[in-house]
């Protein structure tokens, strides 16, 4: 076995850290019984030491020779360790509730405030639009000083929208496309610009990547997201890796962050631990800089008070959390978020959808008989064991996977309450609620793949061009 480098405990799961540990006793016993030079001896003793404190970091329990870990339960964000508590961080979302995460509780633990009827009328009010289906199902459900963007959009003061894509595949899927759906018409109804951030280099220091595979899958989930309609004259999409040695505003932005932020502050934040590579322990900052309009130059002409508004995933509050704290002690405003839920895998709502399982996934590259396979076979069902159960107690929408993705891509709300009344009473069985979201996401699919194969690499150049967009600042 190759010696372990304590750089490589940055990508070890609790049963790997297990088998290392085991792997570096054996060694030490070995050198022992060989009488190896002391110097060695000690820097394998050593190693081992280090391995132990990562996996008790990693499982909070000691090591125990022949116990393999049988569960690991991440740090918490915030309040909540009590048995069957959901866990939400930006890189896990678990439940033990077949309804999926609880986001009243969340919003409590987060300190986020709910998006109430109030908030939504005034959005419909003050933009003359008709509030998406997104808001009207609270599909987005909570913010961050939302009231404060609609005051400056009413003063006729500007913001600007920020959103982000961490590429960790080259195709993305149907969950991904939710923040940009949604942000299209945010800049749509408010005429703003757009700035949207690939995290390659997250991905790199997370995953098993190379800076290269990387960068590429920056690329192509790039042009599915450029697929969704975005305006070339008002949205800059940039990716990290290239954007980062181009821009000495964003880079300046990265350090006043990290000089405010302690490790400890991370730690508490993130969950990081001692054994985290030093990359990831500095990642937030990168994620916060593209908050502040000094960040893009040639967009704002070198401003720094203008507000963004950031639509997101609620798993990435926690970063924009740390922005917030940090903002104002650098001379900022506060960035304003609206969250959205997860969107379910298709096999229940106790996690999100994973870009690394095929069968979790409704992916933007599936043939409409991939589509139809996936879904008969994985989608978990809400309804009853038989068809006579069924027809006398009727479905459970609330954890149904083909009634939640309906919720997100079926637009007619008549339509949809008319599919809920159906199932909940049992006139509608499940294989038939399957088969209307079928024929709802084959044409979607479709659509999208249509789009997506009209975007030339020369298109992809253009957007991530630092430029002017059609805005004066």
């Amino acid at each position: 076995m190759a010696n372990v480098q304590i750089g490589d405990f940055c990508s070890l799961n609790p049963l790997e850290l297990f088998q290392q540990v085991t792997a570096q006793g054996e060694k030490v016993r070995s050198l022992k019984a060989e009488k190896a030079a002391k110097d060695e001896i000690d820097a394998a003793v050593q190693l081992l030491l280090s391995l132990k404190l990562s996996y008790k970091t990693a499982t909070g329990e000691d090591y125990k020779a022949g116990s393999p870990p049988t569960e690991f339960a991440p740090i918490s964000n915030g309040p909540g360790d009590a048995e069957g508590d959901d866990f939400v961080d930006p890189w896990t979302v678990q439940t033990s509730n077949a309804k999926g995460v609880d986001y009243d509780k969340l919003i409590d633990r987060f300190g986020s405030s709910k998006i109430d009827k109030d908030l939504i009328n005034r959005i419909e009010r003050i933009t003359g639009h008709k509030p998406h289906h997104f808001l009207r199902r609270g599909i987005f459900f909570s913010h961050r000083d939302m009231n404060q963007i609609l005051d400056t959009y009413e003063n006729k003061k500007p913001f600007y929208l920020y959103t982000g894509r961490g590429p960790s595949s080259e195709a993305m899927h149907v969950g991904h496309l939710i923040p940009f759906i949604f942000t299209k018409w945010l800049q749509d109804v408010f005429n703003v610009p757009l700035v949207v951030q690939l995290t390659d280099d997250e991905k790199y220091l997370w995953k098993d990547l190379t800076i290269e595979k990387a960068y590429q899958y920056a690329i192509e989930n790039i042009k599915d997201i450029i697929a969704c309609g975005f305006d070339v004259n008002k949205t800059f999409i940039f990716s990290d890796l290239h954007y980062l040695g181009l821009s000495p505003g964003f880079y300046k932005n990265i350090v006043k962050v990290q000089k405010h932020v302690t490790f400890n502050q991370v730690k508490g934040i993130f969950g990081f631990t001692d054994s985290d590579c030093i990359g990831k322990i500095s990642f937030p900052a990168i994620q916060a800089a593209p908050s502040f309009s000094s960040s893009f130059p040639h967009i704002f002409n070198n401003r720094e008070d203008i507000q963004c508004l950031i639509p997101c995933a609620i798993d990435q509050d926690p970063y924009f959390r740390m922005t917030r704290d940090v903002a104002p002690r650098i001379g900022y405003p506060k960035p304003a978020l609206l969250h959205s839920v997860f969107f379910p895998a298709l096999q229940g709502a106790q996690t999100k959808m994973s870009a690394s399982d095929p069968n979790s996934s409704i992916f933007l590259t599936d043939t409409p008989k991939q589509i139809k396979t996936k879904i008969n076979k994985h989608a978990f069902s809400g309804g009853k064991d038989t068809i006579e159960e069924h027809r006398k107690y009727g479905g459970n929408c609330e954890v149904d996977v083909s009634y939640m993705y309906l919720s997100f891509f079926l637009e007619d709300d008549d339509k949809l309450e008319q599919i809920k009344q159906a199932y909940t009473s049992g006139a509608l069985l499940t294989g038939e609620l399957k088969k209307m979201l079928i024929e709802t996401l084959q044409p979607l699919v479709a659509t999208h793949q249509q789009r997506r194969k009209q975007i030339t690499d020369e298109m992809v150049k253009e957007f991530m061009t630092p430029r002017k967009l059609a805005f004066d600042f």
